[in-house]
């Protein structure tokens, strides 16, 4: 039974991953809790330990933690019925309640909408923080053997380098009283607590800083900027920008962002952070709509640029180059696979309607 329910693009990724060099051997027979379960990525995560425990017969046992068992049972159901999956139903905003002994812990649970950041940022903070802490205050009781925290690239601020490649320890400007903030300093803060939790009560967390990944299972309706150019495109609609597109940044494909995050959590440095990122996509926002109109676009629509005068509601970002270095977490044996135009490819291929 295929555990990506007929999108086979996910699918030839998920069977794909499970014959690569990721260490997902050393989960054999241990529990994986995952926050955030009915997201992009922690959804993924879910398919790919149970296509792992297909082909492998690894035996992980995969915890989703879901605030609706309604949209858990539609994701899960199939895998529930296998003997994979148990549903966790809960709020990371609430105390964590499973009996059963947890081995691992994948916290990606999490708001990841500008525009929501701007409308309600102190739901942001108190989900990162409060949130966190809760999850956190749980893996202290488990008595783990790994956790990793799925944070960003916006801790890193607007760097002051403009041209060279952004490390694990160059922090830029960030401004506490912009509400846009609200998001970048939560997560500032969870990795601090993570680092706190790791040192006075011994949780062996890492810290995932992931760079914008994007791929096969993006709903259609996405409203991130990856998905409206792609979208865009496959309507015959032009490209409107509501900036100049100067900001520069890396992307990350989300097989790959899978992989990373078993690495990190598998073989990473606890209180340490790991840049996840493919260091070959760094383009401008307008580089990646003119991509876009070229391929997916058939060279039939163009760019268009309509600075709007609320565009402080829009969520947007300072502008900012933000180029990731990836180098420490590929010493960890870690390598991408898919560039940005392929990423593209799958990403529409794969589109959930």
């Amino acid at each position: 039974m295929e555990e990506c329910r007929g999108n086979q693009v996910m699918q030839e990724d998920m069977e794909q991953l499970a014959q690569s060099a990721v260490p997902v051997e050393l989960l054999a027979g241990k529990t994986v809790f995952v926050t955030g379960a009915t997201g992009l990525i922690g959804s993924q995560m879910v398919y790919f330990l149970a296509c792992c425990n297909r082909k492998k017969g690894l035996g992980i046992r995969i915890v989703a933690l879901v605030r609706s068992e309604e949209k858990g049972k539609k994701l899960f159901s199939h895998l529930m019925e296998r003997g994979d999956v148990s549903l966790c139903l809960g709020d990371v905003n609430q105390d964590i309640c499973w009996e059963e002994q947890v081995d691992y812990i994948i916290h990606g649970a999490s708001p990841t909408s500008s525009k929501y950041f701007v409308t309600q940022p102190v739901e942001t903070i108190r989900t990162a923080i409060d949130g966190t802490a809760n999850v956190l205050e749980f893996a202290a009781k488990k008595q783990l053997f790994g956790m990793v925290y799925l944070s960003s690239l916006e801790v890193y601020g607007v760097p002051e380098k403009k041209e060279s490649v952004i490390g694990e320890t160059d922090y830029g400007y960030m401004d506490p009283l912009s509400v846009r903030s609200s998001y970048s300093e939560g997560k500032r803060m969870v990795e601090c607590l993570c680092a706190s939790y790791a040192k006075e009560y011994g949780v062996p967390v890492k810290v995932a800083r992931l760079s914008q990944t994007f791929g096969p299972g993006v709903n259609y309706e996405d409203g991130r900027v990856f998905a409206e150019f792609a979208r865009c495109a496959l309507e015959r609609r032009n490209i409107v920008l509501h900036t100049q597109g100067n900001t520069v940044r890396s992307y990350c494909y989300t097989k790959d962002a899978l992989s990373a995050l078993l690495y990190i959590l598998l073989k990473g440095n606890t209180g340490e952070a790991y840049n996840v990122t493919n260091m070959d996509t760094a383009v401008s926002v307008r580089e990646m709509a003119e991509l876009v109109c070229k391929t997916i676009g058939a060279g039939e629509i163009k760019v268009t640029v309509d600075i709007p005068e609320d565009i402080d509601n829009f969520g947007y970002n300072p502008e900012m180059v933000i180029r990731l270095d990836s180098g420490k977490l590929m010493d960890l044996g870690w390598t991408p696979t898919v560039g940005l135009e392929e990423m593209y490819d799958r990403l529409v291929e794969g589109f959930v309607k």
